[in-house]
């Protein structure tokens, strides 16, 4: 049993740390904050798969000032497609952090010309990318994600997922992003999430982490729904039946293998499960974070840290 105080959950030794104490994210990202190109490409280009790639992608993208600097360096390199495609990953974040987080009606009109500005420069240099490199998986991932945001049509939308699966099927950043897209509160139905979501999970491989995406898919769902139906609805017999098909069929088969990238999911398996009432499975998954909250799935939730710790401490106190 966990060693929680009868106060309230432990929080002590938690914390975001967004490299996940990976020590090559970390060296990616000081890099990139520091405009070390050589070591950046050194990092992304000995990702030994594209889903390395798109993980340590994610980390790159995401630090602050790409924009101020990445034209020098594609200047300076005119025939590599690596600092283009820095710009246009880093483009996408960047356009997000002008519209905010909150829905459509919340968002001022300023802040979504800002956004349409920003995902124009990042689909450009996408777009440049996969016109000289049309095999860069990455690339087409972070089209996929672009597409809600850029408003494409559905044929278009997945005409890019496709583009990333037929190269490398089980790719699982293009797998929650489509999802994403396929969301009602975007340009789907729960009907189109839930089909993709179980599809993607039956034709996942043993111990992959795609069926994260149905533990997703619920949990959009459960944010759509009023106050006292959410919870309702998470802890109802086929969304928990759901939420353990997932997870064994991917953290808790033997062939899964932690590598850069599951603490995120795992995090999402977690969140899922204790809400389901699956607390077995919940506290199984807990038992392999560790420490390691991340700020996804759980800012759905308020306080990352301490929903983080107060679910940990249910799942703990109900486990068999």
């Amino acid at each position: 049993m966990w060693p929680f105080s009868k106060r309230g959950p432990a929080t002590a030794g938690l914390m975001i740390d967004p490299t996940n104490g990976d020590p090559q994210v970390r060296a990616l990202v000081a890099a990139v904050a520091a405009r070390d190109g050589a070591t950046i490409r050194a990092i992304l280009d000995g990702a030994p798969d594209p889903d390395t790639h798109a993980y340590l992608m994610e980390s790159a993208a995401e630090v602050d000032g790409v924009q101020d600097w990445i034209g020098g360096w594609i200047a300076a390199e005119p025939h590599s497609t690596l600092p283009v495609l820095l710009r246009g990953c880093h483009g996408v974040f960047w356009a997000w952090e002008a519209r905010g987080a909150a829905r459509a009606e919340y968002t001022r009109e300023e802040q979504f010309r800002e956004f349409h500005r920003r995902l124009r420069i990042a689909e450009n240099a996408l777009d440049e990318v996969v016109e000289r490199d049309p095999d860069n998986v990455t690339a087409w991932t972070w089209l996929v994600t672009s597409a809600r945001g850029r408003q494409v049509a559905p044929d278009e939308a997945a005409a890019r997922f496709a583009e990333v699966v037929k190269r490398h099927p089980a790719h699982v950043v293009a797998h929650e992003q489509y999802l994403q897209y396929l969301c009602a509160k975007w340009f789907g139905s729960d009907e189109q999430m839930f089909a993709f979501a179980r599809q993607a999970t039956a034709a996942a491989p043993d111990g992959s982490l795609v069926p994260e995406v149905l533990v997703v898919a619920h949990i959009e769902k459960w944010l759509s729904l009023p106050r006292g139906e959410d919870d309702q609805y998470l802890r109802s017999a086929p969304v928990r039946a759901d939420m353990l098909a997932a997870v064994h069929k991917s953290l808790f088969r033997p062939a899964f293998r932690p590598g850069l990238g599951w603490f995120p999911r795992a995090n999402s398996f977690a969140m899922g499960l204790e809400k389901a009432g699956e607390f077995d499975a919940a506290a199984r998954v807990f038992d392999m974070i560790g420490d390691q909250v991340t700020d996804w799935p759980w800012s759905y939730c308020g306080n990352v840290v301490k929903e983080f710790a107060a679910a940990r401490e249910r799942a703990y106190r109900h486990r068999g």
